[in-house]
Order: structure tokens, then sequence, then C-alpha cells
């Protein structure tokens, strides 16, 4: 299936921003990169900090979509914070460049393009809380710091992005297991050790 040039443009500046950074990346290496010439290409992408706007904002609202359908009518915090978890860690590791330039480039942008993603990223992250918060009333979760817990778990989740590879000793469904486990223990929840590794 043809890619679209627009498309084409997006995925230039993923892997572009991702490996060199938003500063370091230039418009002769987008275009040259996208098969453009640097003329034609802000045809497709505007300027370059709205491209990267736009690839932050996309990638947002695609987690937050696709974690909000995960927790759609599951009651039980435990159960949450697995799919959050496990989503989450998944996400990361198939489409590292993309989760790098969110997370590391969210200050390069100007006021009025940083609001939108940042209100993305607040909206993802409350699912996060809110599950946290419904585990301490139940008194499933024990954690007297519930923001540091939450900022420390997400922080090692996306790690894997910088980490993970295919060729690596353990499958992507043993890896976010794993971090489940870590999750749980995290939390105060204290779960026997099988996460998928006790099989591999």
């Amino acid at each position: 299936m043809a890619v679209s040039t627009g498309e084409r443009v997006r995925r230039a500046a993923v892997k572009l921003f991702a490996t060199k950074g938003f500063h370091g990346t230039g418009i002769r290496d987008l275009a040259q990169a996208a098969k453009l010439s640097s003329a034609s290409l802000y045809h497709y992408m505007g300027t370059k900090e709205e491209l990267l706007a736009g690839i932050m904002r996309d990638c947002l609202r695609r987690l937050l979509d696709d974690a909000t359908d995960a927790v759609d009518g599951v009651a039980d915090p435990v159960e949450r914070i697995r799919r959050l978890v496990t989503l989450h860690v998944t996400a990361h590791a198939r489409q590292p460049n993309e989760t790098r330039v969110v997370d590391d480039h969210i200050d390069v942008l100007s006021p009025r393009l940083r609001r939108e993603v940042v209100q993305l990223r607040d909206a993802y992250e409350r699912l996060w809380s809110d599950t946290i918060e419904a585990g301490r009333k139940e008194g499933v979760f024990d954690t007297g710091q519930p923001a540091v817990t939450r900022i420390a778990v997400l922080d090692m989740c996306n790690g894997v992005a910088r980490w993970y590879s295919p060729r690596g000793a353990l499958t992507l469904r043993q890896v976010a297991d794993h971090h489940v486990e870590l999750t749980l223990r995290a939390l105060g929840v204290h779960t026997p050790a099988r996460c998928g590794l006790a099989n591999s």
C-alpha cells in the first residue's frame, strides 16, 4: 500500500526528532529523509514546530483512546492498573520513536501549541490517578504517596521504549507482565511472582 506524502513526512520527522532531537533536525534533513525539496516540504508540514505538535497530539490521543477503551466498564482497580500498565508498556515498546518524541519534547513547544498536548497528557495520566485513588479507597492499594508512585511507575514503563528489543530474552508479553508485577508491588499489592516468566 502506497504511503502518502504527508505520512512520509511524518515518519521522517518522528525518526529524526527521536534520534537527533527537535533542534538538531534541520529542514534540509527533513526534506532529504522525506524525499522532497525544502520548498515543497512546507506544503505538508506547516512549521517544524507545528509538525512536532501534531505528532505529539496524534500519539497521545491514540494512547488516551486505547487506555479509555481498555478500562471501560472495569471496576476492579487491580485489573484496571494491570490493563493500563500492559497497554503503556506495549505501546512504548512497539512505537519507541513516537514515544520518545512525546516524552522528551513537550518543553520545546510554545505555550499555544503546548496547551493541547499537556491537556491530552493530563487526561491520560488522570486515568492512572483515578485508578490508584480508587484502589486506595477500597483498601487494595497501599501507598502513602500516590502521585509520586504514579510518576515513578510511568517513568519505569516509559523506559521500555529505550531498551526493549524483540530479539531479547523475553517476549513483549513477558516484559509487560513483569512491569505489572512491579507496579502492583509499588502499590502495596503482594502477588505470586509469575507474570509469564516461569514458563519462559
